[in-house]
């Protein structure tokens, strides 16, 4: 082989070389953009679950909270049912009545509503609606 003929070999390895270089540069900022955006994306992601997380921990305090409010409430109605053994007191019934016509029109809907032959009926309550009603009408005559 003459030195020219090693020459040119030379400078055609040395091409091919050289476009081996450049198309790995390429492959490598590609991997570096697809590395880049990847990044990007699990730090969005990361960040999406940390509001979430947070939100969920906000979330379990209010139903803590709601939790022992309805607990206490319930307590409460426990206890006032203990002492009221249950009997609605009937004035509360008829708040709001200004005449006779209004008190009679309440007084048949509350009957229709407690009579001891509906679920919701109690005898106590009909007593006590009773006994309400015959001192407010006393009151309109």
């Amino acid at each position: 082989m003459t030195l020219e003929e090693e020459r040119r070999t030379l400078e055609n390895e040395r091409r091919t070389l050289e476009q081996e270089r450049r198309e790995f540069n390429r492959w490598v900022e590609i991997e570096d953009r697809r590395l880049e955006q990847q990044q990007k994306l699990f730090d969005m992601k990361f960040k999406i679950l940390e509001e979430e997380l947070m939100k969920l921990a906000t979330e379990k305090e209010q139903v803590k909270k709601q939790k022992a409010f309805y607990q206490r409430v319930s307590d409460f109605n426990a206890q006032s049912e203990e002492k009221s053994s249950n009997v609605v007191k009937a004035d509360m019934f008829f708040s709001g009545v200004g005449n006779k016509q209004s008190l009679k029109k309440r007084y048949k809907d509350l009957i229709k509503i407690y009579h001891p032959d509906n679920l919701d009926g109690d005898n106590n309550t009909i007593q006590e609606i009773n006994s309400e009603y015959n001192k407010l009408c006393a009151v309109y005559k």
